[in-house]
Parts: C-alpha cells; sequence; structure tokens
C-alpha cells in the first residue's frame, strides 16, 4: 500500500477542523503541533482502514462496470441460423 500523503494544503485544513472540533465538542484548545500529532496517529493507525474500504469500493464499481460491457457486447452479436 502507498504511503498515505496530504497536501499542505489538506494538513491545514484538517488541522483547523482538529482544532474547531476540540474547541466546540470538548471545550479544549489544541495547538497545530498536537493537532499535526493526531493526523499523523490516524492517517497511521486508521488511514489503512480507510484506504481499503476504498479499494474495496473501487473493485465493486468496476466489477458493476465489467458486467455491463460484458452484457453490451452480448447486445452486439447477430442472430444467425444454420441454413442447411
Amino acid at each position: 500500500m502507498p504511503e498515505l500523503t496530504l497536501t499542505k494544503e489538506e494538513r491545514t485544513w484538517l488541522v483547523s477542523r482538529i482544532q474547531d472540533h476540540f474547541s466546540d465538542e470538548l471545550d479544549q484548545e489544541i495547538g497545530n503541533m498536537d493537532a499535526e500529532f493526531l493526523i499523523d496517529f490516524f492517517a497511521k493507525s486508521a488511514g489503512p482502514l480507510f484506504y481499503n474500504s476504498g479499494v474495496r469500493d473501487a473493485q465493486a464499481l468496476l466489477s458493476c462496470k465489467l458486467e455491463d460491457i460484458t452484457d453490451e457486447f452480448y447486445a452486439l452479436e447477430k442472430p444467425f441460423r444454420d441454413l442447411r
């Protein structure tokens, strides 16, 4: 599995969301460094679970689309009959 990485903008947005959550829900302030440590912890701990879930979703979607394409191929076949 490739390493899960975030862009600088995504990481900044996520730090802000964590800080807002701590403030709103827990009535606590959390600094940038602590929020970044939380991001790293969850990326390492839960990241593979979310990644694998996304892979399974993509596999299911691809499987459905391949079934549709297979059906379309059968629909293209021309009927024939033996002219003996």
